[in-house]
């Protein structure tokens, strides 16, 4: 099932590709970004415990075609184990891989994640996503796990920018909530044989968006991550290093695109 999903995967893009060399040639495009943030949240999960995480991030695109390479160190890693020292440690790197279009107002994209974990099997997702550009910028996005844990995680997300005073200067909210369908018999609802099928987690966001020069963007955020139902909130909470299942967190990410 995997490879096939992949194989489909593969031959959108090359076919999307093909069909784009008709079109007026694009310059390629790349960016690089380096973050610091006070926690490590990941669809309302908390993934570190009173440490920094530093997150930096690398894209190239050309065509319509997109590919990220980011990364997460936990500057005081929590190994949950008492008999031995916290410390310094990159525990995650991702490979994503999009291809997307628009159509009008409306964008379209497919793409697929690998998730290099350290302590834990790999991950692979492969996700459809689709959204409007109107007001609030609506965007659809359903995310497939093909890997060793099978789910679905639908995430809405609602979005928009207001300029400031200074040119490129802006407000940036953002909000988001999510459900995760999970078909893994090892992921069941705590206390419960059942499968983990509820509304899962939703995000706010604020941030400033500060242009310096041409090509940089200083970008501090401040971002709020909470349950959306009891099951989700006991879940995330037996899941958490703090034990809680709401989280208030925020840092800065610096950008650099040419």
């Amino acid at each position: 099932m995997k490879r096939f999903c992949v194989a489909v995967l593969v031959g959108i893009m090359i076919t999307s590709f093909s069909a784009s060399h008709s079109a007026a040639e694009e310059k390629p495009t790349a960016s690089a970004s380096m973050g610091a943030f006070s926690k490590y949240i990941w669809r309302g999960y908390e993934l570190s415990n009173d440490s920094v995480v530093i997150q930096p991030s690398l894209t190239v695109g050309y065509s319509g075609f997109t590919m990220n390479l980011w990364g997460n160190l936990d500057t005081d890693f929590d190994d949950r184990d008492p008999a031995t020292p916290d410390k310094k440690e990159w525990n995650e790197t991702d490979l994503t891989l999009e291809y997307a279009r628009k159509f009008g107002p409306a964008r379209v994209g497919v793409g697929y994640i690998y998730y290099a974990l350290d302590g834990v099997d790999d991950s692979e997702e492969l996700y459809l996503s689709t959204g409007l550009d109107v007001f609030l910028s609506p965007t659809l996005t359903v995310y497939r796990e093909i890997s060793h844990a099978p789910q679905w995680y639908v995430k809405l997300a609602i979005g928009h920018s207001f300029e400031l005073g200074k040119e490129g200067m802006s407000l940036d909210l953002a909000a988001s909530v999510s459900y995760n369908h999970s078909d893994d018999d090892a992921f069941t609802k705590e206390n419960s044989t059942e499968k983990y099928r509820c509304f899962h987690d939703g995000n706010l966001s604020a941030g400033l968006k500060i242009p310096v020069g041409k090509y940089l963007v200083v970008n501090p955020v401040l971002a709020y991550s909470f349950p959306l139902s009891d099951t989700a909130k006991d879940h995330i909470g037996a899941t958490s290093y703090s034990g809680d299942s709401d989280f208030l967190y925020g840092g800065v990410n610096v950008s650099l695109s040419f």
